[in-house]
């Protein structure tokens, strides 16, 4: 047997990451009037559900096509047609959006075929939604992947060119509700029209009406998607997207490719750095100076970061995540002078460790693992000794362990309440996990000191 030099096992433990469905399934809450449907067994579609409602508190309807044994032996496709007409006559939505699971993938459900199908039988039928699907197996990749995915396969299914609007499209990735209204404001300053795929920033985070509502307002609409063939350029954040997949395309590619869309990538704006690259992009688009609002926060951050380098500077950090979310985070930390000691995700694209020498100009060997999984961040940080951690809940048990703080950013959050209001982006959300980051450093240090000061 062959020896390998990696790990001394094959199975993942505790994984530093989620399944593409569920990616998927978020995309599509983004998406107004959307139910999403889950193309496999009830199990499936039950964890997704336990999971989103977990970190955003809000009920989340996640359909099932019920697979059985007979199903996983004859195909899905009673099953798919079966909860096609079960949740068009119980939620009526515009649009359902179908995503695989590993089960009806390896049974080889040819989801074109199938949908294609329904679609004829289903020809007359009063108030027929629109359907999309998605192939999501989570053995080939991870929810990031599900997600972006996702995305693309609503525009490559309603992108439509009616010549160039005044429009741009913004592609804001896996972010908070919080992140995609602040993106909201950012754009509506400048003054620009914008798409904003996908758009949960009510449907997963809205506020007490007094009745449950099957299909919570707000959303990209379709004949937004439709649009976004003719807009007159797409903003797209991050700079790894899909790329591990064996087809990756984003959605922003492939309206370059097809309509001829302009592409303007940029990573998530974290940091000043990010945050002025993106400032620069949309002072481009519309011809307009940076608000002075915006100048006004740049300046105020920076005070901070003066304020704030005696406590930080020096400081060991390991982040974890989604591989953009990663990036974006170790780029901000070279700015307040924390020493990344370590960066992990559970997606495998090989880009990461490259992406992140190349946009935060680290001179340091970082070491950046992808493909990790909790234990194996856990027995690397033994001979680290780092100050902190920096990512989602599922880290908490090692920062326990080595009785150091955890700074919780990014998806999921399930031990704290308000992880759909963090607010990670712009000026604004860089001041606000750079006041966390900081005082969690604070605290941790009073709390260890046998003085028990009160000042600082």
């Amino acid at each position: 047997m062959k020896k390998t030099e990696e790990k001394p096992f094959t199975a993942t433990r505790n994984a530093c990451k989620v399944c593409s469905p569920l990616g998927a399934s978020i995309a599509f809450k983004g998406v107004a009037g959307c139910v999403p449907l889950i193309h496999g067994s009830q199990g499936c579609a039950t964890y997704i559900r336990r999971y989103l409602i977990s970190h955003f508190k809000e009920p989340v309807d996640i359909a099932s096509t019920n697979f059985t044994e007979e199903s996983a032996i004859f195909g899905g496709e009673k099953n798919l047609f079966s909860a096609l007409r079960n949740v068009t006559s119980q939620y009526k939505p515009e649009l359902i959006g179908i995503a695989t699971t590993c089960l009806s993938e390896t049974i080889g459900d040819d989801m074109n075929k199938l949908v294609k199908k329904y679609a004829e039988e289903a020809t007359g039928i009063n108030d027929r939604p629109g359907l999309c699907y998605v192939n999501t197996p989570s053995f080939s990749g991870t929810h990031m992947d599900g997600f972006h995915n996702a995305v693309c396969a609503l525009v490559k299914r309603f992108a439509e060119s009616s010549g160039i609007t005044d429009s741009i499209n913004f592609f804001p990735g896996l972010l908070s509700p919080q992140d995609i209204r602040h993106f909201k404001e950012i754009l509506q300053d400048f003054g620009l029209s914008a798409i904003i795929a996908p758009d949960y920033s009510d449907t997963l985070d809205y506020g007490y009406t007094g009745k449950y509502e099957k299909i919570p307002e707000g959303g990209v609409t379709i004949g937004e998607l439709k649009a976004t063939g003719s807009a007159r350029a797409s903003v797209e954040l991050g700079y790894i997207l899909n790329r591990a997949g064996n087809n990756p395309e984003s959605a922003a590619e492939f309206l370059e490719r097809t309509f001829c869309v302009p592409r303007i990538n940029s990573g998530i704006p974290i940091g000043i750095n990010e945050n002025d690259a993106l400032m620069e992009v949309l002072k481009d688009l519309s011809g307009c100076d940076i608000p002075v609002k915006y100048v006004r926060q740049r300046e105020r951050l920076i005070d901070s970061y003066i304020d704030g380098h005696k406590y930080l500077f020096g400081k060991k950090a390991v982040v974890y995540g989604e591989e953009d979310f990663v990036i974006a985070i170790v780029s901000f930390l070279e700015e307040i002078g924390i020493e990344t000691v370590l960066c992990a995700t559970g997606g495998k694209s090989g880009y990461m460790k490259e992406t992140i020498e190349s946009k935060t100009g680290h001179q340091k060997d970082i070491p950046v693992h992808d493909n990790f999984d909790f234990e194996d961040i856990d027995n690397t940080c033994s001979g680290l000794k780092p100050d902190l951690l920096i990512g989602n809940s599922k880290g908490y048990y090692i920062a326990r362990k080595y009785s150091i703080p955890l700074v919780r950013v990014g998806f999921p959050i399930h031990d704290r309440i308000g992880g759909q209001h963090l607010k990670h982006v712009g000026y604004e959300g860089t001041q606000e996990l750079f006041d966390r980051i900081t005082n969690a450093l604070i605290e941790y240090k009073q709390d260890n000191s046998p003085v028990g000061y009160k000042y600082m």
